[in-house]
Formats: C-alpha cells, structure tokens, sequence
C-alpha cells in the first residue's frame, strides 16, 4: 500500500505555461506514517541493542557508578587510585575546560571504563556458571551444597527483567567431546542392535578410529570450536537440510494443528482475520524483545534464542548444490493463495497495523474475487514441494527477470504465506480420528500445489473456519514455531475473539485499497516443469499413511503417579510397541535439544538401549512383575541419563557428524564414520513441549486446546512419531510410515502404542497395589506384636 500512495503522492503536468505540480496531501500524509513507523522499528531495535548489550547490567547502574564515583572524590578519595589524574593528563580539550569541568570528565570516564568492565566480569561470571549442568543429574530433592550455591549465584548475576535476547552473549559455547567418550557412548547404543559378530567388528572399527583417524579430526573440531558460537549448528543447516536435493515436502517440513474439538467462528474470512492480526502482533513482541526468554521448566536457566530471529520474512532460495535460507528485515504484507491466484495483501495503512475485522474484509474481497488464474499459475506452487534441482533450474530460467520475478520477489519477501482452501476439516462424532488423519494429511502436503513450501511458514485456513500451520524445517526447529503458535491460538480465542455472527469485532475502514493480484507470465516449457514437479510430490504425499490418536483419559498426572518420568515412559512404551509389531528392535531417533548453548539446536537420544530391550523381552517373555518392574526402571533411568548427556553437549550423533564432514572437507574416507552415518532410523520420534499453559484455560474451556503437530516419516520402511503432552490429562500422537512398505501400517502401530501405554500402565499400578499391601500387611504384623 506504501508503494502505491508513493506512486500518487505528486504529478507534474508539462505545459506552454510551466511545470504544473499537484499533491496528495493524503497521500503523502500516508507516506510519511509509513515511514515514521520503519523509523520508530530501527530506533527500538538499536534500544534493544543497546539494553541487551549491557545485560546483565542495566543502563541505569551507569548513572549508579557514575555518581557514587563522583561521591567518592567529594569526600576526598581516590577510588581510582590515580588513573582519574592520568585520563586527565591526557584529555585532548583539557586547556579550554576549568580544571574542576576537567575532573568531572575524567572522573565519568573512568565510570564508565569501570561499568564496563563490571559488565564484562558479570556476564564472564554468568558464562562459567551456566556451563555448571551437574544439577540436571541430580534429584530435585537430594540437591548438593555446590548445586544450591550455584543456583544462588545464578540468580545473583541473572539480572532482572531480561529481554527475549539478553542471555545470548552469556550463554556457554557447545563443547566438543573427546573421541574416547563418543566411541564408547556409540558402542553402548547399537550393542542391542548387532549380532556378536557384528558387534566385534565394529569394535575394530571404532578402536581403529579412536586410536588414529579420529584424533586428528577432532582436533579441527576444537579448533573451529574456539572460532564459532557453535561447532554443530552451521554444517546442521547446511548438510542435513540445505544440501538435500529431494522435496521438502514431507520429508523435511512439518505442520501444528488447530483446536481439536470447537471451532471458534465457521467463517473463513473471519478466522483468518484474527489469526493474521495475531501473528502481526507476536512479531511486533518479537521485534520489541518483549518476548520472555525461554527457559527449562520449572527453573530460571535460559535457553537460547537465536532461532527467533528468522521466524518472519524468511524464504528458503533453492539453488543446484545447495539451498540458501534468506530473511529480510521488514515486510509489511503477506502473500495469499486461493484458488491457483495469488494476492499480495497489505496488513497496515498508514503505518497502523490494520484490525482484525479491516483484515477480515480484505480476505473476504479475495474469497469474492471470480476471476480466473492465468495460464501455468494455479499449480505454481509444486515447484516448491517437488525436488529441488528443477525448482531452482527453473527460477532461474523463468524468474529471473520480469513480470515473474516481481512477483516472486513479493512472495519470498512476504511475512509469511497464507492458504484459503476450498476444503473443509470437520472434526465429530465419537471417534475423530479418521477425521484427524484427513486433517494432516491436509496440513502436511494439502494439494502439493497450494502451499509455497519454502516459506518459513504457512497458514492454511480451511472453508469453514479451521485452521492449521505448515512449517519449513531448516531455519528453525518445531518449539519455536509452537511457542508463536500457542500465542497466536490463545489471542484469537481468548483476547480477540468474535462478535455473535461469528465476524471479528471492530469497525472496516471503505478507504482500504483492494489486495493487489500477482501476475504471472508462466511459458509452456516451465509449465511442463510445473507438471513434472507435481508428479514427484503427488506421488510422495499419496504414499504418505496417516494416524492421529488423542487420549483425554491418560497423561503426564497418571504417569507421575506411578513415579516415572513421562518422556521416559512413553519411550519405553514405543519401544514396547515397535517391537510387537515388527517382532525386533530398530536403532530410534529422539530429538532433544541443546539450546543450553549458544545457537544450540537438536541431539539425538538413542532410546533404544540394552536396558530397554532387556525389558521388553523380559514382558513379552511373561517373566515376573519383580522382575519386569525393575527391568523397566533400569531402562527409565537409562533413558533419562541420555537425555541429560544430550542436552548437556556429551551426544552421540552431532559429534560424530561434524567428525564426518571434517573428514570430508579433508577429502579422506574413514570407514568407521561411514558406517555409523549410514545406519537407517527406523523409529524416528519427537515431543512437540506445550510451553504456554498459563494462556489457556484448561479447567474451565478445556476443549481449547490444540492437537500439537507431525512430520513425514525419515525412513521407506519406518514410521514418524510426533507425540505431546499437554496439561495433566492429555497426550496426544501424530504416526507416519509409508504405503508402499507392506511392513509398516500406521493404524495398527498407533492400535500398539495404546496397548502399550495401558499395559505399562496395569504393571506399574499392580506393582505400586503389591507395595501398599506389603507395607500394610507390615504395619498390621508390627501391631500384632505391640498388643502381645
């Protein structure tokens, strides 16, 4: 819209008589507020630099140490012990300044020398005390004396009030592990996997790598370490998404889910009003870093941030070799979809950011618009879900220039993508759950053809109200996209929320321009690219099986009163599952997080353990519930300890990647690393954390509440499993495995994983029955032998 009124704002007329000039006082009026707000964002960014810079000071202690220096002096002391006297020596306007004037700037400047440098002391001091993580290894109730001295001095040097980014310059660097600790850590994990043969030779192996090769790649490691925030993170990017030439449909992008069971308005224009004006105003928070910092449950150690940073006005470019992802610093409209058009619709006016009901009128005027797409424009959108070779041989054969790279350009520099589908989700009856399939299904790859994969997200907001979240992966990881989420689910609802006809509340203003239509100028030959990508992605997304399970009956409360962890417990439960149904176990992916350390991203927990298969053998072998019971806690302990070492930098898979792509880089072949890179994960799993509970109302709306969100499955012939965990009741499980594997069938693996869940349920229960009688079978005995 800005564009436009710059456009109109003057004319010029050339006539015998002059230059006859004319102005739009209202359009330059626009023009103005426009730009006044683009300079009142950059003046808040360098304010937020500013504060985040000095943390975990504040601006305002400048002006403390300023003062009690300058007290100090008054009384005739020194506290800088003559290095006042000598920055006064050496001040360049010293003769044209009295000497009082002379010693008061000293005296500031060395305030503010020293302020500095109790900043850098306090953040040094704050650096070396969240690399302390022995804490997460102990129990909560059996804290050390160092542990509780150190959570003191954390919170002495935490600060206060700290903005979304504040920690970032305090937060410690991921350290590099020694070989030794990585091989040995391997060797335990495929130890249930191999046969003794196989086991002994990739014993050979690995001593072969630790005792030669494997020195000398890590040495580069630590070198790169002591020069980069983090050693994983770049070559994570870059070679495990960016570098893959396959679609990122499916495979690498995932989706989040809207309320399970309401439906807050049925109207489509009006749904997609609020969640818009939503999203607008997480950004703003995010651009103001009034966002809190994230932190581990239940304590005040940060996390890092930096994944924020790219969530809006972000595209990921496909090249031939590699992809790049892009961000922009601005954008001030999104690009809608509808229909096979595409629009460019503008969210402020003036610089004000337009109100629900204004959006509301916008995206009905787009639902309304009859006209037809031109030709090679209505499947456009395929490019990005096929493989990414011909995408980006076509973008730069057909976009490079024009008509179709203005309105490329307009979609890649939009905030984000926006879908209106035709379709509708509806979720009833007693049973959703074939309703919740065809619903991600829908979310994970819809038509193929009606999403822009490559945006850092995408909204997509069904015919009669629904709606859901498509999120490209490698920018970001899922936490960070469901935390915007939750936001954006709890403002629609709870603080926007809906007039009685079920349109947005507010007031339209007639004066809104209409959204701006892209044109395209598509040849017959990229419409055969077109044709040829939505082949490749429709053939991807039907081989795609589906299976979505809420339990409302059994969650985290049930599970902590058998005193086990949840995360462990449903792993152990997977692993329970899996091996029913494939009658072996399979090497399984957990994600876990390292975002303790700057820039920090994922690790894998390797939840299939020696003690987790023991167990399972030892249940479906009948042994007895002694037995079984403390197989099972050996394997919950076990999984525990691997997801502390996880988080806490001491991984297996990160080290020995970055190990590989060294040697790579080294152009030498160690066929250790080959192997171990080489293994398929069979069991891919993640639990998308609900971290928001205080913005929804569990007690009295709890059907507010979302079904959290999937992924593809990683391997042919293995399954994907999304699993979370929300307040004390729920959990819920998205599976994805593949048709064209006859050994994988997503419905009958999530029929196991509840089976699996209810039998350790009925063991633990009948163990914790056995103790209480025990132990009241005790007390009565102790009784009987007082009364005698």
């Amino acid at each position: 819209m800005a564009e436009a009124h710059q456009a109109v704002a003057f004319q010029f007329t050339i006539t015998p008589e002059g230059i006859d000039l004319q102005l739009s006082h209202q359009a330059l009026q626009q023009v103005y507020l426009s730009g006044l707000r683009s300079w009142k964002k950059r003046i808040s960014r360098l304010k937020n630099n500013f504060i985040t810079g000095v943390y975990p000071a504040s601006p305002s202690s400048w002006l403390f140490v300023v003062i009690a220096i300058l007290a100090t002096m008054y009384t005739r002391s020194d506290p800088s012990m003559g290095l006042i006297a000598k920055i006064q020596e050496h001040l360049p306007v010293s003769q044209s300044m009295s000497l009082q004037c002379q010693t008061v700037v000293s005296a500031v400047l060395f305030s503010t020398l020293l302020w500095l440098s109790l900043i850098f002391t306090m953040r040094l001091c704050l650096k070396q005390l969240l690399s302390y993580h022995k804490w997460m290894f102990e129990q909560r109730n059996k804290m050390s004396t160092t542990t509780k001295v150190w959570m003191a001095l954390v919170r002495i040097f935490s600060g206060r009030q700290p903005l979304l980014y504040s920690y970032q310059g305090s937060l410690p660097n991921l350290p590099v592990p020694a070989i030794k600790d990585t091989v040995k850590r391997y060797l335990d994990s495929v130890r249930p996997l191999m046969s003794t043969a196989e086991f002994e030779r990739m014993t050979t192996l690995a001593k072969e790598f630790e005792g030669g090769f494997g020195n000398k790649l890590n040495w580069y490691l630590k070198l790169k370490a002591l020069w980069a925030s983090n050693y994983v993170s770049d070559w994570w990017e870059e070679y495990i998404y960016l570098r893959g030439r396959g679609p990122i449909m499916v495979n690498s992008n995932y989706y989040g889910m809207d309320f399970v069971y309401v439906t807050p308005t049925p109207i489509q224009a009006a749904r997609a009003g609020n969640a818009l004006h939503a999203f607008l105003l997480y950004r703003r928070k995010l651009n103001k870093e009034d966002i809190k910092p994230s932190y581990i449950p239940g304590t005040f150690i940060p996390l890092c941030s930096a994944q924020c940073e790219r969530l809006f006005n972000t595209t990921r470019i496909p090249g031939e070799e590699t992809d790049a992802v892009v961000h922009w610093q601005d954008s001030d409209y999104v690009a809608v979809h509808h229909r096979g058009r595409y629009f460019r619709l503008w969210l402020y006016q003036a610089g004000r950011l337009l109100s629900p009901r204004e959006i509301e009128h916008q995206i009905q005027r787009i639902l309304d618009d009859p006209s037809p797409p031109s030709p090679g424009e209505e499947k456009l959108g395929a490019l990005t879900a096929g493989d990414r070779v011909p995408w980006a041989q076509a973008r730069k054969e057909f976009f490079s220039s024009g008509v179709n790279k203005r309105s490329l350009d307009c979609i890649e520099r939009a905030a984000f993508f926006v879908t209106l589908s035709d379709d509708e989700h509806v979720i009833m009856g007693d049973d959703p759950t074939p309703c919740l399939d065809r619903y991600a299904k829908a979310l994970l790859h819809g038509k193929c053809y009606d999403r822009w994969f490559d945006k850092s997200f995408s909204l997509v907001v069904f015919k009669n109200g629904r709606h859901g979240l498509n999120a490209e992966h490698s920018w970001a990881d899922a936490p960070v996209v469901a935390h915007m989420w939750e936001y954006v689910l709890a403002t629609d609802c709870f603080q926007l929320g809906y007039n009685e006809e079920g349109h947005c509340k507010g007031d339209v203003n007639p004066s809104l321009s209409q959204p701006q239509r892209l044109s395209w100028d598509i040849p017959a030959k990229c419409q055969e690219c077109i044709t040829q990508s939505l082949s490749v992605a429709q053939a991807l997304a039907d081989d795609v099986d589906f299976h979505v399970i809420t339990l409302r009956d059994f969650g985290k409360g049930r599970i902590k009163k058998l005193r086990v962890s949840p995360d462990a417990f449903i792993q152990i439960a997977l692993q329970l599952a899996y091996y029913r149904d494939r009658g072996m176990f399979s090497l399984t992916y957990e994600a876990s997080m390292t975002r303790l350390f700057r820039e920090g991203r994922t690790e894998t927990v390797r939840s299939c353990t020696s003690e987790s298969c023991a167990f399972v053998k030892a249940f479906e072998g009948g042994e007895s519930l002694d037995v079984c019971h403390r197989l099972f806690r050996m394997a919950c302990d076990k999984h525990q300890n691997l997801y502390r070492m996880a988080m806490t930098g001491a991984g297996i898979d990160r080290h020995l990647f970055c190990l590989y792509v060294v040697s790579k880089y080294l152009g030498e072949e160690s066929p250790f690393l080959k192997e171990v890179l080489s293994d398929p994960w069979r069991l891919s799993t993640s639990q998308t954390p609900f971290q928001q509970v205080e913005l929804f109302d569990m007690v009295n709306h709890p059907e507010y509440i979302t079904c959290g969100g999937g992924f593809g499955p990683v391997a042919d012939d293995g399954y994907g499993v999304s699993y979370s965990i929300i307040g004390e009741n729920i959990i819920n499980f998205h599976i994805s495995c593949k048709h064209s594997c006859p050994q994988t069938d997503s419905h009958k693996f999530g029929a196991l994983i509840k089976k699996s869940l209810t039998d350790l349920d009925q063991m633990l229960s009948a163990e914790q029955k056995a103790a209480r009688n025990e132990q009241n079978t005790g007390g009565n005995s102790t009784q009987a032998k007082k009364d005698l």
